[in-house]
């Protein structure tokens, strides 16, 4: 038997969304939220690199954004405290990871057990894990002769790119394709599935048991 919905239905989502790079999926969710395709409100943007252009991306948009890293604690007790309180002062409930390139401390993803996702530039579990990511992700599918890849969000636990699968969507890998196209197609897919995952959250359709995952009708 699965368990109940783990957002509750009729509960608008408040959203904090983990970045270090450019933001370009986070800015899919801003679009989506603006156009009424995502039923939630972001909170807060959260960086792990105090120069990545998705803090400028949520400052055009006016929403709170913070650099946040341990290297600025002298303490791993104190960074986590102060992300658990950044949090907190947010109002955040539910927390999206949006090409965040630290793993998230395990006292995080207790707090928000079942309320952290991930997006993953491939078909899960291949290509997956510590130092699989961006335009490597897309080289290795390459090199080993790849027919098909994708995009996959996850449920976020303490482990790289591990989590219960929620969602995935194929993308074709072509004959000519170098690393950098494949990685343009991937992101365009990666940008209309993400919106679309939070909002079966949003609406309380996301069923979870162990490692297996439900959509509710």
């Amino acid at each position: 038997m699965f368990f109940e919905s783990v957002f509750p239905k009729g509960e608008r989502m408040n959203l904090a969304v983990f970045v270090s790079g450019s933001g370009t999926n986070l800015q899919a969710i801003i679009d989506a939220v603006a156009g009424g395709k995502l039923s939630a409100d972001i909170k807060l943007v959260l960086s792990s690199r105090p120069d990545a252009f998705a803090l400028q991306r949520a400052e055009k948009h006016g929403i709170p954004a913070v650099y946040l890293s341990s290297k600025e604690f002298d303490s791993r007790e104190k960074f986590i405290r102060a992300m658990l309180e950044t949090l907190r002062r947010h109002q955040v409930d539910f927390i999206a990871l949006a090409g965040y390139m630290r793993r998230v401390p395990p006292e995080v993803v207790q707090k928000f057990k079942n309320r952290i996702t991930n997006i993953h530039p491939a078909l899960l579990p291949a290509f997956g894990g510590k130092g699989m990511y961006g335009i490597r992700v897309h080289r290795a599918v390459i090199e080993y002769g790849c027919k098909v890849t994708g995009v996959t969000v996850h449920l976020v636990d303490e482990e790289y790119d591990h989590g219960p699968i929620v969602a995935q969507r194929c993308v074709p890998v072509l004959d000519d394709d170098t690393p950098e196209t494949l990685a343009a197609r991937v992101l365009e897919v990666e940008h209309q599935l993400y919106p679309e995952v939070l909002q079966l959250f949003a609406e309380g359709k996301v069923i979870v048991e162990g490692r297996r995952v439900k959509i509710a009708k």
